[in-house]
């Protein structure tokens, strides 16, 4: 039987997210936004709080807490800025889970209290520029040199590309296709051979740092393998399950900004005497957002139980986050309606929760992606 009914924890943590974003994030939100600007000091504030190191034992620097925690945190960041909400996945459950989850006591003593800590943010390199969804057909290459593995190629759109203090990068150690051929790599700063390269200039999502990976004859020490070789290509698959109760969480916090904005306004904006809120056509679509932001939070919830149970959230997690992209996109569109001519303008928040909520149904897999996920789950 599942409880969601929210725990101390997460009354705490929800508190604790509020009261920081209210401080340094939301002042800065479309200063950061205009300039591209990643905020890696105010990012780095948040390891002090535990917020880096969400799911991380406390052994390893972490706060030690589960999956109705971490959704909880993600989701009051991205209800004020979907950009630090998107920083924060990607540093939580790609880059440090994936170190968390598959590397050995050495790897796990050596990383996780720098990226739980925040003194080193994380970034995670599967996407290359041909191979969006199709990544065992990536050029990224590593061929063993004695002691060490020598890297070459691109990664790209990867979070934190040019100020992440570590990478964990896949790279084909076999034949093309081969899904025993793909193995991950922990790469740092500093590595030769590695350095950032180009950053988009994005629609949303502009102060969460896009960037090439570029690696040129880099040379990596056998010991910064995780797991096997070879292994690389099934522990991404089972990274990217959880990471979707991320992109979930960070869809329902836009979609949940969105709807807090739109009610607000509607109570407030007068038309023909009366606020708008008092009009079906207005109501209706409050009441639409309302039901559908709820839906979404019910599915996250359950791959989030599942996840702390460490049961399979294959279809779960794609449920969860192919719908609360969609409802987040949705949200942020009904709210630009709602707030008409003002909703287009920078003045007012919905327009950037309506930019930004567009990556939730392109990152970490497609909403095609998980449909072709929960289709084989439940045809099978």
């Amino acid at each position: 039987m599942m409880n969601f009914e929210q725990t101390e924890n997460q009354i705490m943590i929800a508190q604790m997210v509020r009261d920081f974003a209210e401080k340094h994030i939301r002042p800065n939100v479309m200063e950061w936004d205009e300039a591209q600007y990643f905020p890696k000091e105010a990012f780095k504030e948040m390891g002090k709080l535990g917020l880096l190191g969400v799911l991380v034992p406390e052994n390893y620097g972490g706060a030690g807490f589960g999956y109705f925690e971490y959704v909880t945190a993600i989701v009051e960041l991205a209800k004020v800025c979907g950009s630090v909400g998107l920083s924060m996945a990607a540093h939580n459950s790609l880059c440090t889970g994936h170190i968390m989850y598959f590397g050995n006591e050495t790897q796990k003593s050596k990383w996780l209290p720098k990226l739980a800590s925040g003194d080193w943010i994380g970034a995670w390199g599967l996407t290359e520029a041909n191979t969006g969804s199709d990544a065992m057909r990536m050029q990224c290459v590593a061929k063993k040199d004695g002691n060490h593995w020598v890297l070459n190629g691109t990664k790209n759109w990867i979070t934190h590309g040019l100020t992440g203090d570590v990478a964990l990068v896949l790279a084909r150690t076999g034949e093309l296709l081969d899904s025993n051929g793909i193995t991950a790599f922990v790469v740092e700063r500093g590595t030769p051979g590695f350095k950032g390269g180009k950053k988009e200039n994005k629609l949303g999502m502009r102060a969460s740092e896009t960037a090439e990976l570029i690696f040129e004859d880099c040379r990596i020490p056998e010991e910064n393998i995780l797991g096997n070789v070879g292994d690389g290509f099934k522990q991404a698959m089972k990274i990217l399950d959880g990471g979707r109760i991320s992109i979930a969480a960070l869809s329902l916090g836009i979609a949940k900004g969105a709807y807090e904005a739109a009610l607000k306004y509607s109570k407030e904006r007068q038309q023909f005497g009366q606020p708008i809120s008092n009009f079906q056509g207005i109501a209706f679509k409050i009441a639409d957002m309302a039901t559908r932001i709820e839906a979404s939070e019910l599915l996250i919830m359950q791959a989030a139980d599942r996840k702390n149970k460490n049961l399979s959230v294959n279809k779960e997690g794609a449920m969860a986050k192919y719908y609360a992209s969609e409802v987040a996109v949705w949200a942020s569109t009904e709210a630009v309606q709602i707030f008409g001519g003002y909703g287009y303008t920078k003045d007012f928040p919905v327009e950037k929760f309506y930019r930004d909520s567009k990556l939730c149904t392109i990152g970490e897999g497609t909403s095609e992606i998980q449909k072709l996920v929960i289709s084989r789950a439940v045809l099978k």
